[in-house]
């Protein structure tokens, strides 16, 4: 039998997404269970969850550039088995302190995956689109994984396993990885395939002004519409939930069902022009916005659907452009960037949203700020390069 390298290599990132998402995202659903045993508020000890977002992001930009360097192959095994005996440590935490180092030490090395991971899907087959659609996918179920991995684990266990189980995990398929794989192997240069055309110095400067732009506003368009997401159900649904855990399961399900949206225009990029589609979703934001938040009752969670389907289905985009038109010897910093922008503008939605909730007492004004950010993403897709697609060579 015939085993297909690149699918299997795809099977390792994508697993890779979906646990790099789930690790970030234990310690909110534990520091439940933490209050009784370290004597410190829920306040006080979420906040130590900051350090490991801190170096979630930051750590982007160094990890890209020595992915570039030192090869996405052996970057991708650091993640692997550095995130898994960060989570490990984490778990053996015995105060504060060990738990904001161990946490940190998670962010840090998960800062790894979307720099290396993300270029090295690119470099999987030739339909990018599809392939980073389906990525995608698998970093939002492990979002919408977390709280339900943690919460099970310390029902069955304690705390300490919430952390000791996903780690053990990673540890293993990063030993496999590094099994499966030569150290050859992502270092971009032979593996990259050629299906766009590159981007010469003008197209450079305009692509990354696009990049930019379009990553700051659509991350505090993302980050802002689903973390208001809780709130408009419990404005909008009153009669049809009546709990929190109600409205937390209902936000799960769209979330999820949503992220499939993503496998859906990666299919359209890969074969229609990548900026008619992203100008086209972006525009469509602005109505689904202001239908969601003027409707109520079963109608306005149909809207609320769709509005997370459009924000949703606009992830791959930018990141198949990167995979298409900057040089491979760049790739890897090129999404550092991409996703220091992302995580470090998108989180500015937080202060955003409660502010102005409570300055208003409503989401109107939110939802109008997020409806003008999109506007800008519209505008910044207007002005991406127009590329030319080259054919893929024959037996790529």
């Amino acid at each position: 039998m015939i085993i297909d390298r690149r699918a299997v290599t795809f099977g390792f990132l994508n697993v890779g997404h979906f646990l790099d998402h789930l690790l970030m995202l234990l310690f909110p659903t534990v520091v439940l269970a933490l209050g009784a045993e370290f004597a410190e508020s829920y306040g006080d000890l979420l906040w130590l969850s900051v350090l490991g977002f801190v170096a979630f992001g930051g750590g982007a930009l160094p990890a890209g550039w020595l992915a570039d360097r030192w090869g996405r192959r052996n970057m991708l095994v650091v993640y692997f088995v550095g995130s898994g005996a960060a989570a490990i440590a984490t778990g053996l935490a015995t105060g504060p302190l060990g738990l904001g180092a161990g946490l940190f030490a998670i962010g840090l090395f998960a800062a790894i995956y979307h720099p290396v991971g993300i270029a090295m899907v690119g470099e999987t087959t030739e339909k990018i689109g599809r392939a980073m659609g389906i990525n995608g996918v698998f970093g939002n179920l492990g979002i919408a994984a977390a709280a339900l991995v943690a919460g099970a684990l310390i029902d069955l266990a304690s705390w300490r396993w919430a952390f000791f189980v996903p780690g053990a995990v990673a540890i293993a398929l990063g030993l496999a990885y590094a099994a499966w794989t030569r150290p050859t192997e992502g270092k971009g240069i032979k593996k990259a395939l050629p299906s766009g055309q590159p981007a010469g110095p003008a197209d450079m400067r305009r692509l990354w002004i696009v990049i930019v732009v379009a990553t700051a506003c659509g991350g505090i368009v993302f980050n802002g519409v689903t973390i208001a997401l809780p709130k408009l159900f419990d404005e909008r649904l009153a009669g049809i939930v009546a709990s929190p855990a109600q409205i937390g399961g209902l936000v799960s399900l769209v979330v999820t069902a949503a992220a499939f949206a993503q496998i859906l225009v990666g299919f359209l990029i890969d074969r229609y022009p990548i900026r008619l589609i992203y100008i086209g979703l972006s525009l469509l934001t602005v109505p689904a916005m202001a239908a969601a938040i003027h409707g109520t009752g079963l109608p306005m969670l149909a809207t609320a659907v769709v509005l997370m389907m459009l924000i949703f289905g606009q992830i791959p985009i930018l990141d198949t452009v990167v995979a298409r038109h900057v040089p491979t010897a760049w790739r890897s910093r090129a999404y550092a960037v991409k996703y220091v922008v992302s995580l470090g503008v998108g989180a500015t939605a937080v202060p955003l949203v409660a502010e102005l909730h409570k300055w208003e007492g409503s989401l109107v004004g939110v939802f109008a700020v997020m409806s003008a950010l999109a506007m800008a993403v519209a505008a910044a897709a207007f002005w991406l390069p127009a590329f030319r697609r080259l054919p893929v060579p024959a037996g790529s």
